[in-house]
This record gives structure tokens, sequence and C-alpha cells, in this order.
């Protein structure tokens, strides 16, 4: 059995865990996928709200301090905005390396060289950064946790600078080859893969928050759609100290017999689970309140709904104040969208909600 593989090692308790928590993963993944390839609704504002929060609680981990909203409003005047302060390079050089990830995802390979790349996107902007990235770390580092009372704890030590390029090369191509062979399942291949990141934690700055990229990664690659549209990020936020705890109880023992990592596996497995319960409900809360529609777009839904079937005429006579032209170009939006359906042609058309 090789090193990696003895740290998957775990008792029949917590393989039947696991064996429960991936089969109701993988059965959402499924009805998932083929939702998203049937319907458009939503799904776009879903992934902008948990583009923003992934963002703004990933860089908020390593001490970032601007809320959701202050990125919100930098990343709708990135043009024109000169990122002067350090969390804003941060901000920016994570929206980054997100959109590429999103973008490209089935063609970025895990590879040393597609790593660094990321990495040295991902710092572009800061400025202090500058001498050491894209490049593997050449001083000492260990894993510390930021809390909001300005505090730091040191949560491991890491692998010292000489053993980096070995250590990654050989989880490389551990990752790749069991991705390959697919007798591990990929949820715990990614899992272990997140988890000796970390512990190696190859480049200076920036591993925590490339290994939450990786995680979207390596998921998207595998087929976990859904995550584009929950942040993991967020959730991990809001859990931080169960995270680092879950991460040290198998760094611990780190390179012994002894090191599992069925505490990471369970959290790691745990967190999907809550993703998706909470990506159900957000996706079920904006279908009963339309979605991304304007004001006046659900204005003209909720008159639909009460006076269905109804003409444009209708809706003229009811919204005065609007333009039949805007009117005309909502209705087209609203039967584009799959809100409503049509009746008839030309000036004889009505039309009524489509049920969801």
């Amino acid at each position: 059995m090789d090193k990696f593989q003895n740290k998957l090692n775990f008792n029949f308790s917590t393989n039947q865990q696991i064996i429960k928590k991936i089969s109701f993963i993988d059965s959402f993944r499924g009805k998932w996928n083929l939702m998203e390839q049937k319907e458009n609704n939503y799904l776009k504002e879903l992934r902008r709200i948990a583009t923003i929060e992934s963002i703004g609680s990933s860089t908020r981990i390593e001490g970032v301090q601007l809320t959701d909203n202050e990125i919100k409003e930098l990343l709708e005047n990135i043009e024109i905005t000169k990122l002067v302060t350090r969390d804003q390079q941060e901000v920016v050089g994570y929206f980054d390396v997100l959109e590429i990830i999103y973008e490209s995802y089935p063609d970025i390979r895990i590879s040393k060289n597609y790593i660094q790349q990321l990495h040295q996107r991902l710092l572009k902007y800061s400025d202090k950064d500058d001498r050491h990235r894209g490049n593997y770390k050449n001083l000492s580092n260990k894993v510390v946790a930021n809390y909001p009372d300005g505090t730091q704890k040191v949560i491991f030590n890491t692998s010292e600078p000489h053993l980096v390029e070995s250590e990654m090369n050989e989880l490389i191509d551990w990752t790749n080859q069991e991705l390959e062979n697919n007798e591990i399942h990929q949820l715990i291949i990614i899992a272990l893969f997140i988890y000796e990141f970390l512990s190696i934690h190859p480049f200076q700055d920036g591993n925590g928050r490339l290994s939450r990229l990786l995680t979207n990664l390596l998921l998207l690659k595998n087929d976990y759609l859904f995550i584009q549209y929950v942040s993991f990020e967020n959730l991990i936020e809001q859990k931080k100290k169960t995270y680092y705890e879950a991460l040290m109880d198998g760094q611990k023992d780190r390179n012994t017999e002894n090191e599992k990592i069925n505490a990471w596996v369970l959290f790691f497995l745990d967190s999907l689970e809550t993703l998706i319960h909470r990506l159900e409900q957000k996706y079920d809360l904006f279908k009963s309140k339309g979605g991304y529609l304007s004001e006046r777009q659900k204005k003209i839904m909720d008159f639909i709904s009460s006076n269905q079937p109804i003409r444009l005429t209708d809706l003229v006579q009811s919204m005065p104040e609007i333009s039949s032209h805007t009117l005309k170009k909502d209705l087209l939006y609203l039967k584009t969208e799959q809100f409503i359906d049509s009746i008839g042609k030309y000036k004889g058309t009505s039309y009524i909600t489509k049920e969801k």
C-alpha cells in the first residue's frame, strides 16, 4: 500500500459514513446536471452570487477586511478602479482565477505548470508578491489561522522548501493516475489532494486561497458542476474552526504510519452535503420569487398570474407609466427565459404563466 492510500485506510464505521455521503452527493450531481442541461433560469444569478461569496470568504479567511457588498462594488468598477490596497489586489486576483476555472476547467490539467500559472495569476496584482509569484517557496512557512479579533494560531508546520518539488510531483502524479484508474472514488482523491497540498504548502504565500480554487477546479473537472452555484469558500469561512481542526487531526501524525485523514475526508463530504442543501433552498427560493427578474418584470409576472390570459394591450392599460415598447421587450424576455407561454400570433397573442 503506497503512502497516500495508507492515509485512507479507515475503519469500518468511517467507511460506511463515507459511502453514505458519497451516494447522496453523486445522486444529487446526476439530477443537477440533467436539470442544468434543460433549464437556464436562475443559474446565471446564482453563480454571480456564489462568485461574490467565494471571493469574499476565501480572501477574508486570509485576513482581507472587505465585505461582500464592497467586493461587488469593486468588481463592477474593476476597469476604472486603481488597485491601491492589498485587499483590493487579492480580491481581483481571486476573481480572475475563479473566472478562468469556470470558463476553462476542461482544459486545465492538474500539473506543476498549470498550478504555478494559477498561482501567478492569483497574485498578479499583489505588489509585495512580485518576487515569488508562480514559484515554489524558498523559505520555510507555516499554516496560520487568522481570527476576527486579530489573533493568529499556528495550525501546523509544512514541508521544507527543498522537499516541495519532489513532494508536489509525487502528489500530482498520484492524483492523475488514481483519477484515471477509477479505483478510488474521485471525491476521496480530491479530498486527499487538498489535504496534501495544504500540508506541503508549496508557495510562499497564497496557499490557502489556491487550495480552495483547486478544490473548485477538481470538482468541476470531475463533473460536480453544481459547485459553481453555491460557495464552498463561504461554508469554510463559517466553519473555520472545524476546518482547521479536521486538517490538524491528520497533520499531528504527519509523515508517520499513524497519519490518517478520516476527519478531513468526513469534513469535506459533510461540506458538500451542506452545500447541496443550501443550493436546493436557494434554487427553490429563486423560483418562487422570480429569480433574477427586475422589479418591473416581477410586476408584469404578478399581473399575468392574476389576470391570465392577457394581451399586450392589457399590460399597456394596466401600466401606463411604462412604454408599450418596453413592455413588449419584457414579454419577449419572459418567454425566452421560460417564465411565460404565448398563445396565438401577432396582435391576437395572449400570455399565460408557464408551469415550472
